[in-house]
């Protein structure tokens, strides 16, 4: 935005410049042109006055010294022609064809004094003429020649000193116009970067009380309105978490009951019903499970968000080697993988990839995408291992069954969402979430693809730690 403001504002800065100094050099121009022309007319008729004395006492004699005299001194020709015969000075010629216009004029009593506004890079020479004698008669004419380089020459000097005044006042101006800008549109920029903030993170810092008063007011506003936002995220966050953990001392001690009166059953269809009554038990524990850990993994990502900056003692993550974290995942989920009639292997280097995890949370993302696996595609090949990328170290855990289509990868990682496959196998549909937010929290992201040429693959993807060896 800044740029663009600062574009018009500079097309408007040379538009300004550009008026204000053609106004300034046309009136440098008017202004020489007038002057130059008020001492040539009265040089012209301090001539024709003398002319005019010459042509009654019939002697030139004077008249020609003066027009020598002045010729030799400005470089300018005269010519003034009497009745009996034509005075010249300078080397004008009534040959030429200005001249002979301007003669012409003059014999018609059509005085011509006004000279052309003068140019800085023009050229020649401008002519002035006027006719004497009495009121009567016209005794004769004089023309002089104007040379005007003398006067463009401190035309061109003014428009160096006009251009090296708009050179500097237009740098001014566009200083002035940055600087207002600037505070204007700061303001602007650090709301922005707020708002960005408060998405990603449910977070905002306190905006600085700076700009406009509107602008001010505005931050104000949005400040107020951002802490609202936090608390009441917050809160609801609190809220899942604290209910998920209260709900299960009474879950906890309803099963207990149930255990005790099972003792008590003694025909078949009560212990079948009890069985059920059991397993809907089981089944609200996990989901009570899964919300707790999903409010645990979500204020972590929020957490993870805002790390940046932050003391490394403040930090839950470490660089770590992940492939150990990998083999004790693998290792404990052989047993589940062995009844599914699934192969579980780990593949990669053992040693030298490095990431930057908190260990405990890798583990349990690996584990739960390990258990997906498992439990997903039955009789399967699972590998596991570590892979480079472009940006650092992906943990890579794919499987050649069926594997799931492009929408529903997409919608894997959604809160409660279960393949409708998927439908009859237990689960609560949280565990993908819970993989994600993790992920986000240690500065990293999940990507669900399909592997080729069938199954899934998981991918947790982690930059290379800025202190690593291999960075």
């Amino acid at each position: 935005m800044k740029v663009r403001v600062l574009s018009i504002l500079s097309l408007l800065v040379v538009i300004i410049v550009v008026t204000v100094s053609s106004v300034i050099l046309t009136s440098a121009s008017r202004e020489l042109t007038q002057e130059l022309q008020i001492n040539r007319v009265a040089a012209l008729n301090r001539f024709a006055q003398l002319a005019n004395d010459a042509a009654q006492d019939k002697d030139t004699t004077q008249l020609q010294r003066e027009m020598d005299r002045y010729s030799e001194l400005y470089g300018e020709g005269i010519l003034i022609r009497l009745q009996e015969r034509t005075v010249r000075s300078g080397g004008l010629s009534e040959e030429r064809p200005d001249v002979q216009d301007a003669l012409n004029r003059a014999s018609l009593n059509l005085s011509d004094t006004t000279l052309n506004p003068i140019s800085a890079f023009g050229t020649g020479n401008d002519i002035i003429s006027r006719s004497f004698g009495t009121a009567s008669q016209v005794l004769g004419e004089a023309v002089l020649e104007v040379n005007l380089d003398a006067a463009r020459q401190k035309l061109r000097e003014r428009w160096l000193i006009v251009g090296f005044a708009a050179i500097a006042f237009g740098a001014l101006l566009l200083l002035a116009a940055a600087r207002i800008t600037g505070w204007v549109l700061r303001p602007v920029s650090r709301l922005s970067k707020a708002v960005h903030e408060l998405e990603t993170t449910g977070k905002t810092s306190q905006l600085p009380d700076a700009g406009p008063p509107e602008l001010r007011e505005l931050s104000r506003s949005f400040t107020a309105m951002a802490d609202t936002v936090t608390e009441s995220m917050e809160s609801q966050r609190r809220l899942i978490a604290d209910t998920s953990h209260q709900l299960r001392n009474p879950v906890g001690a309803l099963r207990l009951r149930i255990d005790l009166l099972q003792l008590e059953l003694k025909g078949q269809s009560e212990k079948a019903a009890a069985v059920g009554v059991v397993a809907e038990l089981e089944r609200v524990e996990e989901m009570l499970d899964g919300v707790l850990k999903l409010a645990t993994a979500e204020h972590r990502a929020f957490e993870g968000t805002t790390r940046q900056g932050k003391p490394a003692e403040h930090q839950r993550q470490a660089i770590i080697d992940p492939f150990p974290i990998l083999q004790g995942e693998v290792e404990r989920a052989g047993p589940a993988a062995q009844r599914a009639g699934s192969r579980l292997t780990l593949e990669g280097p053992a040693h030298g990839n490095q990431i930057s995890c908190d260990p405990d949370e890798l583990a349990h993302m690996v584990g739960e995408l390990i258990a997906n696996a498992i439990k997903y595609a039955p009789g399967a090949t699972i590998t596991v291992g570590t892979q480079q990328t472009a940006g650092g170290t992906a943990v890579v855990i794919s499987d050649d069954g069926p594997g799931l289509p492009a929408e529903q990868r997409a919608a894997s990682t959604t809160r409660f969402w279960r393949a409708p496959q998927h439908s009859t196998i237990p689960g609560n549909g949280l565990g993908m979430t819970i993989v994600d937010r993790l992920a986000q929290a240690n500065g990293g992201r999940l990507v669900i693809e399909a592997r080729d040429p069938q199954g899934l693959t998981a991918r947790l993807e982690f930059a290379t730690p800025e202190d690593s060896p291999n960075a």
